[in-house]
Formats: C-alpha cells, sequence, structure tokens
C-alpha cells in the first residue's frame, strides 16, 4: 500500500508484543489465534494505553436484499469516532466502534451503534499489521429528532408513565445478539488486516492514498435480546421491522454487516483525552447523529450502490411501516384511548399517511 503518511510518527514505539507468541502469527491457517488472551472490558485499562490509530475512513457495507450480491450498499459512518488503543509494545486494550444514524418515515430519526463489550489483541507498527478479537452488541434508539415527530409523541405519551423500557435512549436501547458470519456460536469477531475478501469494493469507498493501513471486520445480525416484557418485546420487534424497511435490511436477523476501516498513521496517546473521547461521543451520539459544532469532519457519507447510484427507500416505505405500527396499536391500545389522550395531534398523524 502506497500511503502519503509516512513513518516519523512511531518515536515512542517499542514492539515485541505480537512476536511474543507464535500463535499470534500471519498468515497460517486459523492463525492469528489470540485465545491466550483474556477478554477485557473497553474502559478497564485506559491508564495502559501509550498509543493508537484513528479509523479515520471507516467504509460499510451490506446487502440491501440479503442473498442478492448486487443489492450491496456503502457507507461511510461518522469518520471522528473508531480509534484503537494499545501499549508502546502493542498490546491491545481499547477499541472504540463506528455509530451511525438511520431514518425512517414515519419515525424519524434512530441511532445505531455497534458497542465493543469486549477485545483483545495486538498492533505491529514496523508491519502495519493488527490483529484483534471483538466482542459487540446492537444497540438501537430514538434520536431526539424522532421525538418530535407526531406518531413518537403519540407513542412516548403511552409509555412514558409506565415502567416499561421504551428506547428513548441509549440507556433503554433494544439490543440484538451478533455473532461471527462463519459460525454462528461464536460470538467474538476477528479485526484483521487487509481489504475484506468477501466482496468487491467501489473506488469511493476506498482510500489507498491516504490511509497509513486497513483492516476489516464482519459481522452477522442475531436476534433482539428479550427484555421479559412482552409488550415492549413485540414493540422492539416492531421498531426493527420498521427500521429495517428504511435502511435496506441493515440490521435483519441473518445479514452480515461489514468493514473495510481505513486508519491514519499512529501516535501517541493521551489517556485523559482517549477517556474523554469516548465519554463524548456516547453523549453526543444521542444529538441525532450529527457532529457538534467543534466537529465539522465527524459526518459520515450517504449510501450508495457500487455504481454510486445512492440508496432509497422503496416507494411504499410509508404504507408499509403504517401497517405495522397501526397492528400493534390495535393489539395493545384501544382507539377510544388513542383518540381521547392524542386529540391535539391525530390530525397531524393522519397527514404523514
Amino acid at each position: 500500500m502506497t500511503s502519503k503518511q509516512n513513518s516519523d510518527t512511531q518515536s515512542g514505539w517499542v514492539g515485541g508484543f505480537a512476536e511474543s507468541n507464535p500463535d499470534f502469527a500471519y498468515p497460517t491457517p486459523n492463525r492469528p489465534d489470540l485465545s491466550s488472551l483474556p477478554f477485557l472490558g473497553n474502559m478497564d485499562n485506559i491508564d495502559l494505553i501509550d498509543r493508537q490509530q484513528d479509523a479515520r475512513w471507516p467504509e460499510f457495507s451490506w446487502e440491501t436484499v440479503p442473498g442478492d450480491s448486487q443489492s450491496r450498499c456503502y457507507q461511510m459512518f461518522a469518520p471522528n469516532i473508531s480509534r484503537i488503543g494499545y501499549t508502546s509494545e502493542g498490546r491491545v486494550y481499547s477499541i472504540i466502534c463506528p455509530q451511525q444514524g438511520s431514518s425512517t418515515a414515519s419515525l424519524g430519526s434512530v441511532n445505531i451503534e455497534v458497542t465493543v463489550t469486549g477485545q483483545r489483541g495486538w498492533v505491529n507498527e514496523d508491519t502495519k499489521d493488527l490483529a484483534a478479537d471483538l466482542g459487540v452488541e446492537g444497540q438501537i434508539w430514538f434520536g431526539p429528532g424522532a421525538h418530535q415527530k407526531p406518531l413518537v409523541k403519540l407513542l412516548w405519551n403511552m409509555f412514558k408513565n409506565s415502567d416499561r423500557p421504551f428506547p428513548s435512549c441509549k440507556t433503554k436501547s433494544i439490543k440484538i445478539r451478533t455473532h461471527n458470519p462463519e459460525n454462528p456460536e461464536q460470538h467474538n469477531f476477528p479485526l484483521r488486516r487487509g481489504e475484506s475478501k468477501q466482496f468487491k469494493t467501489p473506488e469511493f469507498a476506498r482510500h489507498e492514498k491516504d490511509a497509513w493501513a486497513v483492516q476489516n471486520l464482519s459481522v452477522q445480525i442475531g436476534t433482539v435480546i428479550p427484555t421479559g416484557d412482552a409488550v415492549v418485546d413485540e414493540f422492539n420487534k416492531l421498531i426493527m421491522d420498521v427500521v429495517n424497511l428504511s435502511s435496506g435490511n441493515m440490521l435483519k436477523n441473518g445479514n452480515t454487516l461489514s468493514w473495510n476501516i481505513w486508519s491514519t498513521a499512529p501516535g501517541p496517546a493521551d489517556r485523559v483525552e482517549w477517556k474523554n473521547h469516548a465519554d463524548f461521543w456516547r453523549t453526543s451520539i444521542d444529538v441525532d447523529h450529527k457532529a457538534p459544532d467543534n466537529e465539522p469532519d465527524s459526518q459520515g457519507t450517504e449510501p450508495a450502490y457500487f455504481d454510486g447510484t445512492p440508496f432509497k427507500p422503496i416507494d411504499a416505505v410509508l404504507e408499509q411501516e403504517y401497517d405495522l405500527i397501526h397492528e400493534y396499536l390495535k393489539k395493545h391500545f384501544s382507539v377510544k384511548a388513542i383518540i381521547g389522550d392524542f386529540k391535539n395531534i391525530f390530525d397531524d398523524i393522519k397527514k404523514i399517511f
């Protein structure tokens, strides 16, 4: 790979951890094998981080029609969030993953995050290689902009006086199981060197001339984790169905999400800044998935097919979303109660549909 970024940023790099165990090595079959390393909490060892690489171009990809390679879309997630942190010897201790927003016709902004629950791995700055395993969990919750939609206001009022965990914020998010695409029984995912070989990447989603290195990661979507409340669980399934209608099956059970993660050259890590960065994005991501005023370079791109054609949901999405939501409301709430409690916005809801 050619690169505009050189190695003078390696001051402070020591190395050696990648070579400390022969099982870590590329390219022997079934390796790198990182099983000798324990999975560690992603924010538990920030005080050990000396070095970092920023994922400046996290290029995301998925099939909008699962199983149809021609339906694959490409989208760059917010570029100023993701990074990997490690010691000067190269042991990985923290990985911050990409986050993104989606918009549905009836509900408005919905936040989507692949949350790292644990990690292990190594980095070798001398060879521009890395190998890491991640445990991740999918999360979905409504963005504040969605709260302003008349239909969401209706739902909000239904849930606000109850103890049910309506996904109004990240702490009450819809949580989704994930697993390794090659092994449904395994819930850890390999982050490995190079671009994914599972699909062809369009030039607009490649950054070979500017990036220092590239890695790839794939995650297969599983089922929604039950909350234990049957009414909420059915509601969460409804939201998943609505999100998939508008996002092109991004979170459909069985679909595989992939990233080619193009990173900047490594450099020293500021541990205080690292923690603040993680905390900052955990909270700011609630603001409609838009970058704060002092983060102008943190916007991603709109999804597009291989030839650059923008992805657009099917024309009938709005009607399908309405049918799904209407059936849920009829099942769990009386029409009389809905009209009585929400008469002031009922006309606005009808205008939407």
